[in-house]
């Protein structure tokens, strides 16, 4: 499909990536991976063709069609939701034109005898059949499927596309490009403006329909769940993997190792080398053998090794005040803008120490509670804030508020109190601020960096009541590993406003969903929320489809989300116990190998060749190495299915 050779892009001094050879064959479904920087949306603009290379070839067939959605693009406000749709089909709707243009001269002509009209009658044929051979006008069916699998009702349909915000334009042209049905799908953060359901509906999409596909995302379920390859940019270099992300990250580790060890042997390699130089640098007996090391040095090629990860960073909230048992209670809160209805009759009870999440589509009225709950706006029925509570609120606009004159460092380093002060550098660089990022000036930062940056300092401020607004916008794997892990260990409340499945599964303990102007609360996790029989995708559906006529409602069985939460609860514990059996028996694997090599070494010597402790002690381990290669076998089994 797509064939890529030794291919080089050069921004300044050194390469982005070189020697970059991989081919994308149909059905390909990679992940580009690397981290912010690397030159991953780069990529993609070369594989399309909007930038070239400094070096190296892109070969695609003449036939072929791409299809590509960057993370900002230009859009449209001229035209209403399915107009602006239907530019997808502009290819089949000039080719219905022609044929009707045929026709009509068909109708005309009377010379039916003559070459002209037989040569006219069959162009007409071949078009009309080209013509059903794709669809026919059948494409309308098609765009609304498309539509409202993206979140559009279909009351939306004939609105301007003005009336709606950036992230529900960029829909419009995902739809379009979906609709296009290219051979390959080059897809840069597409679920960055979608909501839980519209990711699914996506995700069973590119599954089903899509062709091959490349995809730049920092949501993990979403590309575990569409990708089968992994394409990552590390060191200048592009490593494929013919594996998912989690199996890539396995064998990635296993990589950095190889290469930890291999760049310890040069070291001490150079290092030998030179203090030979060194001592004997002023002999003449040794001049040639010091020129052969000096010529022998000069030629290595370092070992370079991937960027650290530093997902193991432990980050923990400071010290705050106890507050009330109940930090936020709504009783038949609701919200309206003239005519227009957000929610009604919310009611809900958050207790302290709990970490819920609110969920739904855009534009239910999600981030429209949080600010009633900050006293943004006024709102109708009784909020109660408990006793003290202090809250640290992060939303996009929090990124506007610090300090333009600071540095990255500085804004950070005025709220770091105590130990923490120490770790600043560490946390900078799990945050993607490492190095040089560190000494930018805010003013100088891009809208993301900003909302990094926000995210750190509330990080490290004493609050006990945290409501986080989309916190993993912006933020890569690893920073959302940090932060996950600093939310869990928190010791106050949350409440989390994402679409980020794999960020919310094991770190929130209930679910609100917003929907058809309803709050509904559900016991569990985020997992629980979604494969209850009572789905959200069904919710949403009879919504649509009873929109006009207001609300249907649903009612959950509390006791069986519990149950569902708690025979979770025990998956997990499973699974830990699996996972920490597998460990150790790896950990007594490399040990016992370890061990062999050493005797290996030593056996190989004429002085311990017949040295019968040595071959007993050798013939022993080998013997238990196998048993123990035999109980790991037994122990992935049955780790690999509590996964399943």
């Amino acid at each position: 499909m797509i064939s890529v050779e030794n291919l080089k892009v050069e921004f300044g001094v050194k390469p982005l990536f070189e020697d970059a050879s991989f081919v994308i064959n149909d059905k390909d479904r990679i992940a580009l991976v690397g981290k912010n920087g690397a030159g991953k949306s780069t990529m993609l603009k070369i594989l399309c063709g909007q930038q070239r290379p400094t070096a190296g070839t892109v070969a695609i067939p003449n036939e072929a069609t791409i299809g590509y959605l960057p993370q900002v693009m230009k859009l449209s406000d001229d035209t209403t939701v399915i107009e602006e749709t239907r530019k997808a089909f502009a290819d089949r709707t000039r080719q219905k034109e022609r044929l009707d243009s045929m026709e009509r001269e068909m109708g005309e002509r009377t010379d039916y005898e003559s070459d002209e009209y037989m040569a006219l009658v069959e162009r007409f044929t071949h078009e009309h059949e080209r013509y059903m051979m794709m669809g026919g006008e059948n494409y309308e069916a098609a765009i609304e499927r498309t539509l409202t699998g993206l979140g559009f009702l279909r009351t939306d349909f004939d609105r301007p596309t003005s009336e709606f915000s950036g992230g529900w334009r960029m829909r419009i042209e995902l739809a379009k490009i979906l609709l296009q049905s290219p051979d390959v799908l080059l897809l840069d953060e597409p679920t960055n403006h979608l909501d839980i359901e519209s990711i699914q509906w996506l995700e069973q999409f590119l599954a089903q329909s899509a062709k091959a596909v490349v995809l730049v995302s920092h949501d993990r379920a979403f590309i575990n769940n569409v990708t089968n390859r992994t394409l990552e940019i590390s060191c200048g270099r592009v490593i494929d993997y013919k594996v998912n992300y989690d199996k890539y990250v396995v064998l990635r580790a296993e990589r950095r190792e190889q290469q930890l060890r291999a760049y310890e042997n040069q070291q001490k390699e150079i290092a030998d080398m030179k203090a030979f130089i060194e001592r004997f640098r002023y002999q003449a007996t040794k001049a040639v053998q010091v020129q052969q090391k000096i010529k022998q040095l000069e030629k290595i090629v370092p070992i370079e090794i991937d960027e650290v990860d530093n997902s193991a960073l432990r980050l923990k909230f400071p010290p705050c005040l106890r507050s009330g048992d109940y930090p936020v209670i709504c009783d038949e809160v609701g919200k309206t803008y003239g005519s227009h209805t957000v929610f009604s009759h919310a009611n809900l009870t958050i207790k302290r120490g709990e970490k819920v999440a609110f969920v739904g589509r855009n534009g239910e009225g999600k981030t429209t509670l949080v600010k009633c709950i900050m006293g943004e706006i006024p709102y109708d029925g009784s909020l109660k804030i408990g006793h003290n509570v202090q809250i640290g609120y992060f939303a996009q606009n929090q990124a506007q508020l610090l300090d333009e004159n600071l540095t990255v460092f500085q804004t950070i380093d005025n709220v770091a109190r105590g130990e923490i002060r120490l770790r600043i550098n560490d946390i900078l660089g799990a945050f993607m601020f490492g190095g040089e990022e560190s000494e930018k000036k805010v003013k100088v930062l891009s809208g993301g960096e900003r909302s990094r940056l926000a995210m750190i300092r509330l990080l490290l401020e004493p609050v006990n009541f945290l409501i986080l607004d989309e916190p993993t916008n912006h933020l890569d794997m690893t920073s959302k590993d940090v932060l996950k892990e600093a939310i869990r260990a928190f010791d106050g409340t949350a409440i989390i406003v994402s679409h980020d499945r794999d960020f919310l599964d094991g770190l929130v303990d209930k679910v609100y969903e917003f929907a058809g102007g309803k709050v509904r609360e559900y016991i569990g996790g985020i997992y629980d929320w979604i494969e209850r029989g009572d789905s959200p995708q069904q919710n949403t559906q009879n919504i649509r489809n009873t929109q006009s006529n207001q609300e249907s409602h649903t009612h959950i069985d509390s006791t069986k989300g519990a149950t569902s939460y708690a025979e979770r609860k025990e998956q997990q514990k499973k699974l830990r116990k699996a996972e920490k059996a597998v460990k150790e028996c790896e950990e007594r694997i490399t040990k016992m190998e370890a061990r062999i090599k050493e005797l290996d070494t030593l056996l190989c010597k004429p002085e311990h060749a017949a040295d019968m402790v040595l071959i007993t002690e050798y013939t022993d381990i080998k013997r238990k190495l196998d048993e123990e290669n035999n109980n790991w076998m037994q122990l992935s089994e049955r780790l690999e299915e509590l996964h399943f």
